[in-house]
């Protein structure tokens, strides 16, 4: 009896996907929850699993196919028996050691060949990689044996090879593309990457989108996370790092300003109206293999220091395993975006759409600023930028302020997250 494999409901606004990799090809025996293939959406890259045991049958769709949700994409042949073959794999084992013999005459003949043109001959054929990864590596002379794969199982993905070309890697010296090389192809934008590209615009067409710019410096933070980063991470098992501080400086700012924390959303009647929320569920922006997500801390208001940084490590753990789910990624009230930990020094961020405020973190520098502490001297400071883009329609210019600065202070004068000031 043959049993289909159906791509699943995930949500109500997923309704189809792109196949990206076959794990299993037909003819293969399957146990039953074993990862058929993975699907890729225009919220999460999820494995479907086989809903039973036995021979896969062939395909119907190919890698890079776009299939909705409830289609049947392939067959599972649940009365076939087990070939002895799957339960004998690991029998031919022993064999090596019985053939003592013509062991001497292996050493002599490995000499013969090159040792530096080995490697080079093998990857493409044995390496793990998709059709796609393979093709870009052929065009641009990469070795993919040199390629770190983030695909299930350690497979190697388009976007595994395209990183090493971006960051100037090559292959082999022998087939390695020149620096004066006009070629170019066409990659397939991801439906992740899809549906940022058309929210990110839908957030310029529909909201009246303003940013507004501070600065704060980063010195007592530094020195407060210097004093006690060994004995926190002692106590709680996880680092301290800049972001809780951010978090809750955030909140700070939210229950300040209860306006950035709403909606634009419609009354009963179809009239705009505003949904206010008691709680903060901050948006941290990570990156993933396949672009940026923002997983959801649920209220963070609630949440100590080191919840928050355990929170912010297995997110970014998961999106980088690309095992984020779609509920951990909605919901969220506000967000917050660190640009700085690629080096930006500044940036306009863009709304995440209903939210009504996002803000920008940026990298620390060494400026000269007046010092605080001795009016109209100079010192050197480690200081920030901080953006914040509002919803004008939701969040006036004046309140904008008043929350950047409740940031500012909360991250100059730590001490007042810590009295609840």
């Amino acid at each position: 009896m043959a049993v289909e494999v159906i791509v699943p409901n995930v949500g109500e606004s997923v309704t189809e996907g792109v196949i990206a990799t076959w794990l299993k090809e037909p003819g293969e025996w399957i146990d039953r929850d074993e990862t058929v293939l993975e699907l890729e959406t225009d919220k999460v890259t999820m494995e479907i699993p086989a809903p039973s045991s036995g021979i896969l049958g062939e395909h119907k769709f190919a890698e890079g196919d776009t299939v909705e949700v409830g289609v049947a994409v392939a067959e599972i042949d649940e009365s076939a028996e087990k070939p002895a073959a799957a339960e004998h794999e690991s029998a031919p084992i022993p064999e090596p050691a019985e053939r003592a013999e013509p062991a001497p005459k292996a050493p002599q003949a490995e000499p013969t060949s090159p040792p530096i043109h080995a490697p080079a001959s093998q990857p493409s054929g044995e390496v793990n990689a998709t059709p796609l990864a393979k093709k870009i590596a052929a065009e641009h002379g990469i070795d993919l044996g040199s390629v770190v794969g983030t695909g299930a199982h350690g497979r190697v993905r388009e976007h595994d090879v395209l990183a090493l070309v971006q960051t100037g890697g090559t292959g082999s010296s022998q087939g390695h593309v020149p620096s004066t090389s006009r070629a170019k192809h066409v990659q397939r934008m991801s439906p992740m990457r899809q549906k940022i590209a058309s929210r990110l615009v839908e957030a310029q067409h529909t909201a009246a989108m303003l940013t507004t710019f501070n600065e704060c410096d980063m010195t007592a933070v530094m020195e407060l996370r210097k004093a006690y980063k060994e004995e926190f991470t002692t106590k709680h098992g996880i680092g301290l790092g800049f972001m809780s501080f951010f978090v809750k400086a955030v909140v700070r700012g939210l229950q300040a300003q209860p306006s950035i924390n709403s909606f634009i959303v419609k009354d009963d009647k179809g009239k705009p109206a505003l949904e206010m929320h008691d709680y903060c569920d901050i948006a941290i922006a990570v990156s993933s293999p396949k672009g940026l997500v923002v997983p959801v801390l649920r209220n963070a208001e609630t949440l100590s220091f080191a919840e928050i940084e355990a929170g912010i490590k297995d997110m970014a753990i998961r999106a980088r395993d690309g095992k984020i789910t779609l509920e951990e990624m909605t919901g969220g009230t506000f967000t917050i975006t660190n640009g700085g930990i690629f080096g930006s020094l500044n940036s306009t961020p863009i709304l995440n759409a209903p939210q009504s405020g996002i803000l920008g973190m940026h990298a620390i520098k060494k400026r000269p600023v007046e010092d605080p502490d001795n009016p109209g001297s100079v010192v050197i400071r480690p200081m920030m930028y901080l953006a914040l883009s509002y919803d004008h329609r939701v969040v006036d210019g004046a309140g904008a302020v008043q929350f950047l600065v409740a940031v500012k202070e909360a991250i100059e004068d730590p001490h007042r997250l810590l009295l609840g000031l």
